[in-house]
C-alpha cells in the first residue's frame, strides 16, 4: 500500500515512512526536518510510547501488515504559529479480514480543539478505500470521554466491551463503523 498524504481543513496528515519513524525514535531535529514542522518538547503524545514506535518500525521494515499506515498530524495554520506536530494516528489490520483498527493520539496541549475529530473524519474514507474493508474498529478506555466523542462524532457506535485477546487491552471498550454500503456487498 502506498498511503497518501491527506490535507484537511487545518491539518497535513503525513504518512509515516521508515525514515520518519526512525527519526521519531532517534532524532527530533531530523523528524522536524522531514515533516517541515516544529516538534514540541512534549512529543510524543499519550499512547505513542517507545514500544508502540518500535512495533511500527518493525511492521514497516517487514511489511508485516499491508494495511498498516500511520500519519503524523501537522497543524498547518500561519495564524496559529505555523506548522507544528500535534498528533498521530492510523490504521492496521484486524483479525477479521474485512476490518481494520483505527487509533490516534494528540498531544495534551492540543486536545479539545477538534484535531482528532478532523483527522479521523479524513482517515475513515482512506480506510474504506482499501480493498475488502467493510468495517473500522476502535478501542478505548471508558474514562477517555474525549476519545469516545471523537468516535461518535465520526459515526462510530458502541460495540460494548472489547473482546479478550488479539491485542485488546483489559478494560477497553470497542466502537465500530460499518462502510455505508457494506450491507450491499454481503
Amino acid at each position: 500500500m502506498n498511503p497518501l498524504r491527506i490535507q484537511t481543513e487545518r491539518l497535513d496528515l503525513i504518512p509515516a515512512t521508515l525514515d520518519i519513524l526512525k527519526a521519531d525514535r532517534e532524532d527530533r531535529r531530523e523528524l522536524a526536518r522531514l515533516l517541515s514542522a516544529a516538534v514540541p518538547g512534549s512529543w510524543p503524545p499519550p499512547l505513542l510510547d517507545d514500544r508502540t514506535l518500535e512495533e511500527f518500525i518493525r511492521m514497516v521494515e517487514e511489511n508485516a501488515d499491508p494495511r498498516f499506515v500511520t500519519w503524523y498530524w501537522v497543524r498547518d495554520d500561519q495564524e496559529e504559529g505555523g506548522r507544528v506536530l500535534v498528533g498521530s494516528g492510523g490504521i492496521a489490520s484486524a483479525p477479521d479480514p474485512g476490518t481494520v483498527f483505527i487509533g490516534y493520539s494528540v498531544l495534551d496541549e492540543f486536545q479539545c480543539r477538534g484535531y482528532a475529530t478532523e483527522a479521523v473524519r479524513h482517515i475513515v474514507p482512506a480506510a474504506f478505500a482499501l480493498p475488502g474493508v467493510r468495517r473500522i474498529m476502535a478501542t478505548t478506555y471508558p474514562e477517555l470521554v474525549g476519545s469516545i466523542r471523537v468516535l461518535e462524532k465520526n459515526g462510530f457506535t458502541s460495540a460494548g466491551k472489547a473482546p479478550a485477546g488479539d491485542g485488546f487491552e483489559e478494560g477497553t471498550i470497542a466502537y465500530v463503523l460499518e462502510r455505508p454500503d457494506a450491507h450491499l456487498s454481503r
